[in-house]
């Protein structure tokens, strides 16, 4: 029971990830603000945006185990399933399986970009 308690710090992060995206995700399409031109790139990046921080949160709390990268990917691909159903549900929103897409792409450039830039060498101690 102990080491539940001592692991809870390290998902805070992708705790609070999860719950901003399921705030906008609850915003009805009538009060969503719009951007003139830049509606699609403002919004899809931040899908990307979003989904890449997620990908990243989960990769810190497995504590940026190399094994555990594609799990990480895995489980903000998940969430990124159930908030498009979550948004078919918010009046005037709908599910998009592009969104899913692009919430997979944001968390694959984060991941990679995470793999080629932690250093997972062994920790060798200088005694």
């Amino acid at each position: 029971m102990l080491r539940i308690f001592r692991a809870l710090p390290s998902w805070l992060p992708a705790t609070l990830m999860m719950i901003a995206i399921f705030i906008f995700s609850s915003i009805p399409s009538t009060t969503m603000p719009h951007f003139n031109w830049a509606d699609t790139l403002v919004k899809k990046g931040a899908h990307m945006l979003g989904y890449g921080l997620l990908a990243f949160a989960y990769f810190y709390a497995f504590k940026f185990a190399p094994s555990k990268l594609k799990f990480a990917l895995l489980l903000a691909l998940l969430y990124a399933m159930t908030d498009e159903f979550h948004q078919s549900l918010v009046p005037g929103r709908h599910a998009s399986w592009l969104d899913v897409a692009i919430d997979s792409a944001g968390a694959i450039i984060t991941l990679i970009w995470a793999k080629k830039t932690l250093d997972f060498r062994p920790q060798t101690s200088d005694s």
